[in-house]
């Protein structure tokens, strides 16, 4: 079942949108081990090259993504989570969704994402599989690690209707 959510550009300056960034730096940190977790800060996240959304329902924050510029046609998405009372509504799909269109919006013709290998990941790894990304090797500044995968996807541009 969808909710009906609005997803905005976030600047992080609420202290709700700071406290999920946290929680899913918390949730990278207590499934990977240390050296294996590659999830974003909140000022990491303010950097030039990444672009911060939050997706919410009414007036509740239901989740978060992020796309940051690799190259001038390469974008990597970081920072997708779903507060834990709102997973399975169709949320994350959402976010994928926007942030791939923003991806073909600036051109670029690949993106790739880095996810935890542990069970716990296992969701996450199917919903980027269902929009047709694929397992790959490491990309940008990563490293082969058992506890990590890596996933691509081809960007096509969007058909027009």
């Amino acid at each position: 079942m969808n909710c009906n959510i609005l997803i905005v550009r976030d600047d992080l300056a609420r202290r709700e949108v700071r406290e999920l960034v946290t929680a899913h730096r918390q949730f990278g940190f207590l499934h990977s081990p240390p050296g294996s977790a590659h999830a974003l800060d909140v000022e990491s996240l303010l950097n030039p090259d990444v672009t911060f959304w939050t997706a919410w329902a009414d007036s509740v924050l239901v989740g978060c993504g992020a796309l940051k510029a690799l190259s001038r046609d390469h974008g990597e998405i970081k920072t997708m989570h779903t507060v834990i009372g709102f997973r399975r509504r169709g949320i994350g799909a959402r976010m994928l969704e926007h942030i791939m269109q923003e991806a073909r919006t600036r051109g670029y013709q690949r993106l790739s994402l880095e996810t935890g290998s542990a069970s716990v990941f296992e969701p996450a790894r199917e919903l980027y599989a269902r929009f047709g990304f694929q397992e790959c090797g490491p990309f940008a500044d990563y490293r082969e690690d058992p506890h990590s995968v890596f996933m691509t996807l081809t960007l096509l541009p969007k058909p027009m209707r």
